[in-house]
C-alpha cells in the first residue's frame, strides 16, 4: 500500500485529490497539509512513501521544502504539482531533489500513475523536460540570466511582471514587504537592470510572465 500525504493550500483541490486516492486500491492518504510547515509536520508524523506537494504553498518555498525533506527523509519521494508550465519551474524542482513534476491539467489516471512511478523509485517527468535536463548538463554556462536566480527570486520576478505590488507579493509569499524589496534589489543586480519596467520587459522577452 502506497502511503501518501497531500499538501495543497486550496482545500477544494486537496480534498479532490484525496477522494481520487481513496478510490484507488493500492493507495491510502495518511495526512493532509495546507502550508509548507504543516507538510513537514505531517511527513514527520505519518512517514509516507510519497508527498504530493503543491508548488505555491505558503511557507519556506518549494525548493527549500524539497531539500529539507530530502535531508530528513531521504527515502521519501516528492511529486510536485503545479499550475505553472514546465518551463517555469520544473527543472528547478527536479534539480532540488523532487522525484517528479506534473501540471494540474492531469487526469485521475495520470495522477495515480505518477504516484506509482515515483513510489517505485523512478522519476515522473515529460519527454520535453527530460531533454531540457539532459541538455542543461552541458549548457549550464550558457543559461539565460533568469535561470541563475534562486527559486524565491524567480517567484518575485514572476509576481512583479504580473503587476503585483511589493505589499501584494509579500502577502502571497507570507514574508515581510522589506524582504520582497530585498529580493527586488537582487533581481535588478543579477539581471543588470535598473527599474521595474525593465524587469517586466525582461520577463516578457524571456517568457517568464505567468
Amino acid at each position: 500500500m502506497i502511503r501518501v500525504v497531500v499538501a495543497d493550500d486550496h482545500t477544494v483541490v486537496r480534498e479532490g485529490i484525496c477522494r481520487i486516492l481513496e478510490h484507488t486500491s493500492d493507495m491510502t492518504v495518511v495526512g493532509q497539509a495546507g502550508t509548507g510547515d504543516d507538510a513537514l509536520k505531517e511527513v514527520d508524523a505519518s512517514v509516507p512513501n510519497v508527498l504530493l506537494l503543491d508548488i505555491d504553498m505558503p511557507g519556506p518555498g518549494v525548493i527549500a521544502l524539497v531539500k529539507q525533506i530530502n535531508t530528513a527523509h531521504p527515502r521519501l519521494r516528492v511529486l510536485v504539482l503545479s499550475m505553472h508550465p514546465e518551463e517555469h519551474y520544473a527543472v528547478r524542482v527536479i534539480r532540488a531533489g523532487a522525484a517528479g513534476y506534473m501540471t494540474k491539467d492531469y487526469s485521475a489516471q495520470q495522477l495515480t500513475d505518477a504516484i506509482r512511478r515515483v513510489a517505485q523509485g523512478r522519476r515522473y517527468i515529460s519527454e520535453s523536460l527530460a531533454e531540457h535536463l539532459a541538455l542543461g548538463l552541458d549548457l549550464d554556462g550558457d543559461k539565460p540570466l533568469h535561470e541563475t536566480l534562486s527559486h524565491r527570486e524567480y517567484e518575485v520576478l514572476q509576481l512583479l511582471s504580473g503587476g503585483k505590488s511589493l505589499k501584494e507579493i509579500a502577502a502571497v509569499l507570507s514574508v515581510n514587504p522589506k524582504t520582497v524589496s530585498t529580493y527586488r534589489a537582487r533581481l535588478l543586480q543579477k539581471l543588470g537592470l535598473e527599474t521595474n519596467a525593465a524587469l517586466i520587459r525582461y520577463a516578457m522577452d524571456h517568457d517568464v510572465v505567468p
